[in-house]
């Protein structure tokens, strides 16, 4: 027989039971991997931050950043989308102090002083990462917010940051503004024709006592100004008779309109629809011929550009209440606090069913109060169904907010918006005040002796304006002191009674606290004005059976 080789007797081994050792050999490897592999996990895992007790599954650094994000700017920065947005830092200035002191000057100083230097101080790290990367962006003080253009790559990496409270789109706004009626050349009138909404307020007998609104000066923040209408030219502050210089007086904020009349930031006031013109105009129109439109022909008048006819946006809206807050030249400039307005006019509207920036927006508006501006906000034209006052800037308490009558009635205009105030969970009673809004005869942005009429709470708007312009120049102790000067037109207007939203008041959710009696204001307020030396000429009673008696027109300025 044949000796085996060695080759043979290792196959005869592995046949008998080799195999079976490598399976073991093979399995216990196997457990060694499985082992290891799970001691790493329990390493990275007790290297990672606890979970805070009370917190199950916290979570992700991008969820969290996600949540900053305003559902419009996700839907606008879909699928590569790039769109405007606000980065609204968490850092906001503390103005309360603003409350402590007493005097316009001292107030609008304070306020932009603490804005600007909180901007200053705090937004250097993101404009450098938006300068590095070339991104298109804008930045604002009176709100701590830079006004961005970019994808959702952009929001996300700037929503991650620890300094960004929010981001808040920016989008373009309708308004439906009040149409104008048909338009007249006026020619000189004799005698002087008081509008019937001056009348209906008394404003005329506040003229008799001397206060035209002298020293008052009063902002349009609308679409626009005419400011050589013969009822504008000689109130607008930036003309001294002989030469318009309207550094400091003029702002445009349209600065991408396409086909608009007034083309992009235009260098001097001009009106692209009618309605600033024409609200500007009751505020403060008289050209000195006859037609008396405005409720304090002796106030100036600035202006800034907020609607591309009739189209803003919440950066606009912002821009505008900027300017207002510190004036600055044409093209920008240092901004002067002292040249800032008294009061501005406003009928414009920003819903956030369209993607608004209510927070924002509400911001500004409280910081131009604290400065001791008086912003006096249209109730807007949605009546006359209760709670459809809804939008900013006439939802907050910040804001005056006007309902519109009937003129020389005191019923609701159908069309005045009525409260509570349901938009922000508030309840909040508004309008606040009532004025005429109906038939309101006013400057038209045609010519300079253009003239025609337009329904809304837009027209009821500047005749509050001027009211409080009569106010604070008869009692110039209030001026600037808004919750008491409120106070003066609330507690003196003639209180209509109404339960169609709630309480009979006053105030309710109709009229407000009732229609505006500036004259209750002026000459029941205390201190009590004093006359001044000139008296008034004797009015001269307009021809015809329903003759009211008016005054001569005031000196002009």
């Amino acid at each position: 027989m044949k000796k085996k080789s060695a080759f043979h007797s290792v196959h005869r081994n592995f046949r008998e039971g080799g195999f079976f050792k490598l399976r073991i050999l093979f399995g216990v490897l196997l457990w060694f991997a499985a082992v290891t592999i799970v001691l790493f996990a329990l390493g990275r895992a007790s290297a990672q931050p606890r979970t805070p007790s009370g917190q199950a599954n916290p979570p992700t650094a991008g969820f969290a950043a996600a949540n900053k994000i305003a559902p419009w700017v996700m839907e606008h920065t879909a699928n590569g989308q790039q769109t405007e947005f606000f980065v609204v830092l968490a850092d906001q200035a503390d103005l309360s102090g603003a409350a402590n002191l007493q005097t316009k000057a001292e107030k609008g100083r304070y306020v932009y002083n603490s804005l600007l230097n909180k901007s200053q101080t705090t937004q250097g790290p993101i404009l450098q990462w938006l300068r590095d990367r070339a991104i298109e962006h804008q930045s604002f003080y009176i709100v701590n917010a830079i006004l961005v253009r970019g994808t959702r790559q952009v929001a996300d990496a700037l929503a991650a940051r620890p300094d960004v409270a929010r981001i808040e789109g920016n989008p373009r706004i309708h308004n439906d503004l009040p149409q104008s009626g048909p338009v007249e050349i006026s020619q000189p009138q004799t005698p002087a024709t008081i509008e019937p909404g001056i009348n209906y307020t008394h404003a005329p007998q506040v003229w008799a006592l001397g206060f035209t609104g002298q020293t008052i000066v009063i902002a349009s923040a609308d679409t626009g100004v005419r400011w050589t209408h013969n009822a504008l030219k000689p109130h607008y502050r930036g003309w001294d008779g002989m030469v318009a210089d309207h550094d400091y007086n003029w702002h445009d904020s349209i600065h991408d309109s396409v086909s608009n009349p007034c083309g992009n930031d235009s260098p001097f006031p001009c009106d692209d629809f009618f309605h600033g013109s024409h609200t500007t105009g009751t505020a403060i129109g008289d050209d000195g011929a006859g037609n008396q439109i405005g409720m304090a022909p002796g106030a100036k008048w600035i202006g800034c550009r907020n609607m591309d006819v009739g189209n803003g946006t919440p950066a606009r809206y912002i821009e505008c209440m900027e300017f207002f807050l510190a004036p600055y030249p044409i093209g920008g400039g240092q901004g002067d606090p002292t040249k800032a307005p008294d009061i501005t006019i406003n009928s414009w509207s920003c819903p956030t069913s369209e993607g608004c920036s209510a927070g924002t927006l509400q911001a500004a508006v409280e910081a131009q109060a604290a400065a001791g501006i008086m912003m006096v906000a249209a109730a807007q034209n949605s009546g006359p169904n209760c709670s459809t006052v809804t939008d900013p800037p006439g939802i907050y308490a910040a804001a005056y907010s006007i309902g519109a009558l009937t003129t020389g009635t005191d019923t609701i205009a159908g069309f005045s918006s009525r409260g509570p105030v349901t938009a922000d969970g508030s309840n909040r009673i508004k309008p606040d005040i009532a004025a005429p809004g109906t038939g309101t005869r006013s400057c038209s942005n045609t010519g300079d002796s253009a003239y025609t009429t337009a329904s809304g709470t837009s027209m009821a708007t500047p005749h509050i304006s001027g009211a409080m312009a009569l106010l604070w120049c008869a009692l110039p102790s209030m001026r600037h002191q808004i919750t008491a000067s409120r106070d003066a037109l609330n507690n003196t207007a003639v209180h209509i009674a109404s339960t169609l939203c709630g309480d009979a008041g006053p105030p309710n959710n109709v009229y407000g606290w009732g229609r505006v009696d500036i004259f209750a204001a002026v000459s029941g307020g205390s201190p009590t004005p004093t006359p001044t030396a000139t008296p008034r000429p004797t009015p001269t009673p307009r021809a015809g059976p329903s003759a009211r008696p008016r005054p001569t027109p005031p000196p002009r300025p």
